[in-house]
């Protein structure tokens, strides 16, 4: 029996899987707000239960909102900040008297697509959350990239440049056209922002790919450009319906994402990208940012496949589960 605990900032959820990926168990709680040892007991007190209820011992897989430093073993990079230079993994074990596998969300999101998912099948997987922030995991023939440091696959941090700004003369290098150049043609902000406008991030840098495709950084980037104050979903539904300042925000952000995943797909070239998190449900990129991403992709054609995650917001506790194979 393989348990699995994604570790969120407002909920902690528990999963049981059997060898085939059935589910046995499911169980969601929420997270103690900015409380290390509450955290800790109330994650060590589900698995406790859930072997009750089952009658069997399982393997213990958790996925966090951060990384478990290589050098220290304290978690780093976590934005539920009540984690961060703890000794999670250290403390787990010994409440529960077993080996604990710690995973980054986005990597566990990432294994469970690859076992199982969207991406089942595929060799190389990117996967991506696009949520309240910005992750992205890696699994290369069914196993979980991590990296010299830990951070493989946090695209989320890398800077995006500014947008494109149409051509003189016609918008022949505008996002929608499908034909942007690989050369960067001009660049600027919307929203007067101006060519350093760059939004502030939790990291301490600006102008992250997170400030500007996370669910408050599609709404952010709508109020800047003189649209209402809206949350992301909400700005989907409005320009569905033809709200034409909503449907621009859209194309935005489309054109930032096609820009954001191009540099992964030139580095890492993978067969798959699979999209998760609340804005992944917009079924217009599947199509749009293909068609978009194809002018910035080094090389004649772009093989690549943007898909839609199979198992939803189940995927990061199913994929925390699979950290042991």
């Amino acid at each position: 029996m393989r348990l699995g605990v994604d570790l969120g900032g407002s909920k902690i959820e528990i999963v049981a899987l059997g060898d085939g990926g059935e589910v046995w168990l499911r169980e969601r709680v929420a997270t103690p707000q900015g409380d290390y040892m509450a955290t800790v007991m109330v994650v060590a007190g589900l698995v406790e239960k859930a072997e009750s209820q089952l009658g069997a011992r399982g393997s213990v897989g958790i996925g966090i909102p951060g990384a478990e430093s290589l050098a220290s073993g304290l978690i780093k990079n976590a934005n539920s900040t009540c984690l961060i230079g703890k000794p999670l993994r250290r403390d787990l074990q010994a409440l529960l008297q077993r080996e604990v596998r710690l995973a980054n969300d986005a990597n566990c999101f990432a294994l469970s697509e690859a076992v199982d998912g969207a991406g089942a099948g595929a060799r190389v997987v990117f996967g991506v959350i696009l949520g309240t922030g910005v992750g992205g995991g890696i699994v290369v023939d069914g196993k979980l990239l991590t990296g010299a440091n830990a951070i493989a696959g946090e695209w989320g941090h890398n800077y995006l440049p500014p947008d494109p700004l149409p051509k003189e003369g016609g918008d022949a290098g505008s996002p929608r056209s499908g034909s942007m150049p690989f050369a960067a043609p001009a660049l600027g902000r919307p929203g007067g922002g101006g060519a350093g406008f760059d939004p502030a991030c939790y990291c301490g840098r600006r102008g992250c790919v997170e400030t500007w495709l996370s669910g408050p950084g599609l709404a952010a980037d709508h109020r800047r450009t003189g649209g209402l104050d809206l949350a992301a979903g909400e700005i989907a539904r409005r320009a569905a319906d033809g709200d034409a300042d909503c449907e621009a925000t859209l194309q935005r952000y489309e054109e930032r994402l096609a820009r954001a995943l191009a540099q992964v797909i030139n580095i890492l070239d993978p067969d798959v990208v699979v999209l998760g998190g609340g804005l992944s449900n917009m079924d217009r990129l599947y199509a749009s940012v293909p068609r978009l991403w194809g002018g910035q992709v080094f090389s004649d054609q772009v093989a690549t496949r943007l898909l839609k995650h199979r198992h939803g917001d189940s995927s990061g506790v199913r994929g925390a589960a699979w950290l042991w194979p």
